[in-house]
């Protein structure tokens, strides 16, 4: 399944609370010199909102890395330097469910916990647990916003089709080749809807790598790549 890496998940909010706020001054700077005292209340009020929604967005994101780092930590004999190893793969996702369903009852409601379910949802997928997988997916499908939406839709459409529900999982991959996002191409949808249908729907999948052949890019490679996993004309 697709993972995001933690560079393509931050957001750097501070320019636009700094702008919204020195345009706030601009606009109503004479209303505050008039009112004088109630200008400061508002001012210091403002500002303790502003460090406190700093300081909680600044937790919450290094729960999302911790738990990230958790989910990444390399698995058998601890590597030169002394960095942290798991014994087995499944002691490390274990480890990580923890993690990120802790994040998420903690920080429900946030980008962070969307972030996580879609992490705890590959985990999931990766163990097979189709089930699981497909109600975690399906909460950022149907809750996050557009950008987390679509990396679920990405993993969801697979999850569909393993468990046999072929048609939904390839409507919902197609619906999403059709309106791509910043972090879903179009290409990527189809990729993700050919590898899926191999073996089930082998003819279709040939045709959609026909397409995707002569696509600029890392798409052709991919495609050419998943062609050798189709079976024999």
């Amino acid at each position: 399944m697709a993972r995001i890496t933690r560079k393509e998940l931050k957001t750097d909010k501070f320019a636009l609370e700094v702008e919204h706020t020195v345009t706030f001054f601009e606009e109503h700077g004479r209303e505050i010199l008039r009112y004088g005292g109630i200008g400061l209340a508002v001012i210091a009020l403002g500002a303790g909102l502003y460090i406190y929604r700093q300081h909680q967005q600044a937790a919450r994101s290094d729960a999302l890395g911790r738990a990230i780092q958790v989910a990444e930590t390399p698995v058998g004999p601890a590597a030169q330097g002394g960095a942290n190893s798991f014994a087995t793969q499944q002691v490390r996702d274990e480890a990580a469910t923890r993690v990120f369903t802790d994040l998420i009852k903690k920080y429900s409601g946030s980008s962070e916990a969307e972030i996580a379910q879609y992490y705890l949802g590959s985990i999931q997928a990766d163990e097979w647990k189709w089930s699981d997988a497909e109600k975690t997916f399906l909460e950022v499908a149907d809750h996050g916003n557009e950008q987390y939406a679509s990396l679920a839709k990405l993993s969801l459409g697979p999850v569909y089709i393993a468990e046999g529900k072929i048609d939904q999982g390839q409507k919902l991959l197609e619906d999403l080749a059709a309106h791509p996002t910043v972090f879903v191409s179009k290409e990527e949808a189809q990729i993700a809807l050919a590898r899926a249908l191999i073996p089930v729907k082998p003819a279709e999948a040939r045709k959609i790598l026909d397409g995707l052949r002569t696509t600029p890019g890392t798409a052709s490679q991919v495609a050419l790549q998943l062609y050798s996993q189709l079976p024999p004309q």
